[in-house]
């Protein structure tokens, strides 16, 4: 028999719905202790604390106010173990419930979390997590290597994203395992084979699920921070979940909150190409209909005039004004021709009558040697001597005295 529901059919604003919510939770759950591991520490500049507390299965939201803070001399740290006391709340404007901190205890700090610290500041002063060692993700892979746990979740999720984002990529599965005392030896090993395959990968994604510290642990070993810093293919950490940090997400060349977000990250640019690519081929069909569309209303109005129906209208109108300049060119030539003509007569009386034959005709003789030369002078001639003396009708040959 279920047991029963006071609220059942009831209809809730949802502001008063957290408000009930709130008013369960502070009504019972006051005065708690929890104990768990402090991540995502944070102070905010009014000086309260904000953090989560953390075990292998959950993660608990805090907050511990300046007033009850400077109460502790305790400096409250990530990774650190604690105990907190304090009433379980709902902060209703982003609805989640979370614990108002009143006191805290630490308790001992674990071995493994001190080994993390370690190991991050000895790695980093020897320069790899440096950026310029950060080896650039190719915008276009074609092949992805997936080194994790071949029957885990993390595989299926970056398999997922994968054949549905990019469905082409060639994807080589590298099992190993990613937890244990074998899993950091298996993952070195899982490297190097990466990077010995013909043709290489483009990029290699490195992880698995989320877990505790010590399931993590393989991941922040130090042979595997050297063999991703020694892959000379690019290399994408994604171990567990967006809370969790290993020395692998620092030495890789890049970091993703989960093992589905990295295969989000290999495929966006292909996906953004080709949702662009099909941006432009609508836009392209969409120009094609429309230039269509005024095309064969150009065609229409064309069709259904006069001038299709009866082409020679436009030859008409030129054919006429071709007429007319004939005509008008005709004249003109006809005009000029007379002007010459008539000026050519004129010249012609001139020149005749400056001519010899003029002046012959009005009584006039020339006198010629017998070579021919002209004589106009007395002393040109000497007794004896022939002459011919031209008149107007012929010739006269006379006998120098």
């Amino acid at each position: 028999m279920e047991p029963e529901a006071p609220f059942r059919g009831q209809v809730f604003t949802v502001t008063a719905i957290t408000l009930a919510i709130k008013q369960m939770l502070e009504g019972v759950f006051r005065g708690v202790f929890v104990e768990g591991e402090v991540s995502n520490l944070r102070e905010a500049a009014s000086g309260h604390l904000y953090f989560n507390l953390k075990d292998r299965e959950a993660l608990l939201s805090a907050v511990m106010f300046k007033w009850d803070a400077r109460k502790y001399g305790l400096q409250l740290e990530e990774g650190m173990q604690v105990r907190v006391g304090g009433d379980l709340s709902c902060y209703a404007k982003q609805g989640h419930y979370q614990i108002v901190v009143r006191t805290v205890e630490a308790l001992t700090k674990g071995n493994l979390f001190l080994e993390f610290e370690k190991l991050k500041k000895k790695l980093e002063s020897e320069g790899l997590f440096a950026p310029e060692h950060k080896k650039e993700i190719p915008a276009y892979p074609q092949r992805i290597a997936v080194i994790t746990s071949p029957t885990g979740a993390a595989v299926r999720d970056i398999l997922s994203v994968l054949k549905r984002r990019s469905p082409n990529l060639e994807i080589l599965i590298i099992p190993t395992l990613v937890q244990g005392d074998e899993a950091a030896p298996q993952i070195v090993q899982a490297l190097a084979d990466a990077n010995a395959f013909s043709p290489k990968p483009d990029v290699i994604l490195l992880g698995r699920g989320g877990g505790s510290l010590e399931d993590l642990w393989a991941f922040n070993e130090e042979i595997v921070a050297r063999a991703i810093f020694k892959s000379k293919i690019p290399v994408i950490s994604c171990v567990g979940h967006e809370v969790d940090f290993t020395i692998a997400d620092f030495v890789a060349d890049l970091r993703a909150p989960t093992p589905s977000a990295a295969a989000e990250l290999v495929v966006q640019n292909s996906q953004n190409t080709r949702e662009h690519i099909a941006a432009l081929q609508k836009r392209l069909l969409q120009s094609v209909s429309l230039f269509y569309e005024r095309a064969k209303r150009r065609y229409d109005l064309a069709a259904g005039s006069s001038v299709f129906k009866r082409p020679e209208i436009l030859t008409q109108q030129k054919e006429q004004e071709l007429d007319d300049l004939q005509l008008r060119l005709d004249t003109a030539w006809r005009e000029k021709l007379t002007n010459f003509s008539q000026r050519f007569e004129v010249l012609a009386q001139k020149l005749n009558a400056l001519g010899p034959q003029a002046v012959l005709k009005r009584g006039y003789s020339i006198t010629r040697k017998q070579d021919g030369s002209i004589v106009s002078r007395v002393g040109q001639t000497k007794p004896g001597e022939t002459v011919y003396v031209q008149v107007q009708d012929g010739m006269i040959y006379t006998q120098v005295k």
